[in-house]
């Protein structure tokens, strides 16, 4: 199901933005005059004229497949953000394989059948740009031991991808979000929990991020003028990551 089955030129697709980091990205987007696709497993509450949503379940592979080939029929894609997530929280004591089959589909499997929708459309920019969310949790996180496994596996499939697609003018990056006060994060770490505190108490900068603080960093890495970096990962973690990433 969509809102609307007109064609947009030089649109970008965002999974996920009908609120939190994803409608961050996508307003931003739209600030700058942008086309906007988004498609997520719910309708937004928001509207704008150049903003074009999708219903999907991108947990499921043929609700992902049909919705994918929809958007790439009646639009000329030229940017893709994966931004659609979620935590199940949970440890290796506590997971299940339906958790596991879950966020795999979701973290995993949407973003390949998504790039592969929407490759031949990237191609034909010339200048075609993909950003995957992942997380500050790819570098370990207690309690997240699928959501910190798949993170960690959309930076691996970002460097291939990257290899991959640099000749065809298509560069691929990863955002590592930390803390941002999203209703994603306060569902997962409730106000209040020790382990809630802990977060607050590792942010360098002294506050916690917002959404529009990924949003930047989106903007930069999708910017047509930033083609020499690719295969790159940001964290936006207000330095949560200091002592644990990679230099």
């Amino acid at each position: 199901m969509s809102t609307m089955a007109a064609l947009l030129p030089d649109a970008t697709v965002v999974t996920g933005a009908s609120s939190g980091i994803g409608r961050a990205i996508a307003e931003a987007l739209l600030a700058l005059g942008k086309n906007v696709v988004n498609l997520d497993y719910v309708l937004p509450d928001w509207r704008h004229p150049q903003l074009v949503s999708y219903q999907a379940d991108l947990t499921k592979e043929a609700s992902t497949r049909e919705r994918a080939a929809e958007i790439a029929a009646r639009h000329q894609v030229t940017a893709l953000v994966n931004n659609a997530g979620a935590t199940r929280p949970g440890s290796i004591d506590t997971a299940t394989m339906q958790t596991l089959d879950d966020v795999v589909g979701l973290h995993l499997r949407a973003v390949i059948l998504l790039t592969q929708a929407f490759l031949p459309s990237l191609r034909a920019c010339g200048h075609g740009r993909i950003v995957n969310m992942s997380s500050r949790a790819a570098l370990g996180k207690v309690d997240r031991i699928v959501y910190s496994a798949t993170k960690a596996g959309m930076i691996g499939m970002t460097r291939t991808l990257a290899m991959e697609l640099g000749r065809d003018g298509i560069t691929v990056n990863a955002i590592g979000p930390g803390p941002i006060a999203t209703e994603l994060f306060r569902k997962s770490n409730p106000e209040g929990a020790p382990q809630t505190q802990r977060i607050l108490d590792g942010i360098v900068v002294g506050r916690m991020g917002t959404a529009q603080d990924v949003a930047r960093a989106a903007m930069f890495f999708l910017s047509p003028d930033n083609g020499f970096v690719t295969g790159q990962v940001l964290y936006v973690c207000g330095g949560t990551t200091l002592g644990t990433a990679p230099v």
